[in-house]
């Protein structure tokens, strides 16, 4: 008999049916020199997209691996969106070590930040596999928030070089698109618990997660930051208004983050799939001639 269980999962389980997570072959900034400050000659927006990332290539392999391994005994509809996560996932990470290597030609030293990733992923090393799925699971719903926001609203990149803009354009678009797959892993992952249980987990995750990526980027903005030689109390304070002012990101964040805590969250309760359409036609640099070209020749 079917147990109770089993019917809340199947109820909480939302994603569209007719959802199709297409890897996008993309790239971008090859042979194109960008300037230091790309982003509206703002060293604090650039700082924040710089910071953030050179987090992606080892953040992203260890998605990756967080899902992949819960893959054995899942349905076929969901296996094939892992298979198509990890391809996106891959690409995504393939773009951003290029993207890092303008950061770093611009005559940034990017060690210091990539030692704190190597540390904040070192404290995975010996937990539980389902506890590095939550971490994974958390910061996809992260990821999920900014890329909507990015999209929704184009003053985040607006002045910024076409290249990266459009990186990021397209980015945000398939992580809007996969949103859903590491929360479905973990609802295959955690059929046998019980609905406190698993709100319990994931919530305490959620938590602890959030405390370290707003200290992870804040360390990142700060030192590439010092390295333009702006310290001080009012960098802190232009910090803190980027992030809650104008634009606002973490402000404008705020009450989807919120959604996670309340029962029955699920991604895909917010179909906001109209924005990856949008990031591919309106916003005509999402996915650049350019970027096209490179793609078909690779």
């Amino acid at each position: 008999m079917e147990s109770f269980v089993a019917k809340a999962n199947l109820r909480a389980a939302i994603t569209p049916s007719d959802l199709t997570i297409t890897p996008r072959d993309v790239r971008f900034g090859r042979g194109h020199v960008m300037k230091r400050y790309w982003l509206n000659d703002d060293p604090i927006a650039t700082a924040f997209y710089n910071a953030l990332s050179v987090t992606f290539p080892k953040g992203e392999a260890f998605f990756v691996e967080s899902v992949r391994a819960f893959r054995e005994g899942a349905s076929p509809k969901l296996a094939g969106e892992i298979q198509s996560f990890v391809k996106q996932e891959v690409i995504h990470s393939r773009e951003h070590v290029a993207f890092n290597r303008h950061v770093v030609d611009q005559g940034y030293d990017v060690a210091l930040l990539e030692r704190h990733v190597d540390e904040a992923l070192a404290l995975t090393k010996g937990r539980p596999l389902i506890a590095n799925l939550a971490a994974t699971m958390a910061l996809e719903h992260f990821t999920a928030m900014l890329a909507h926001e990015l999209i929704a609203n184009p003053a985040h990149l607006r002045g910024g070089d076409a290249q990266a803009a459009g990186l990021w354009r397209w980015h945000a678009a398939e992580e809007i698109e996969h949103k859903g797959v590491a929360y479905d892993t973990w609802m295959h992952a955690t059929k046998d618990w019980t609905r406190f249980k698993r709100w319990k987990v994931k919530s305490i995750v959620m938590l602890l997660t959030t405390q370290r990526f707003f200290q992870g980027r804040r360390k990142g903005m700060l030192e590439l930051l010092r390295q333009d030689g702006l310290t001080g109390p009012k960098v802190w304070w232009r910090l803190f208004w980027y992030a809650f002012g104008r634009p606002g990101m973490a402000r404008k964040v705020a009450g989807v983050w919120f959604s996670y805590f309340l029962p029955g969250f699920h991604p895909w309760k917010h179909d906001d799939r109209a924005l990856i359409a949008l990031a591919e036609s309106e916003y005509e640099d999402a996915l650049l001639p350019g970027a096209r070209k490179l793609a078909v020749a690779a």
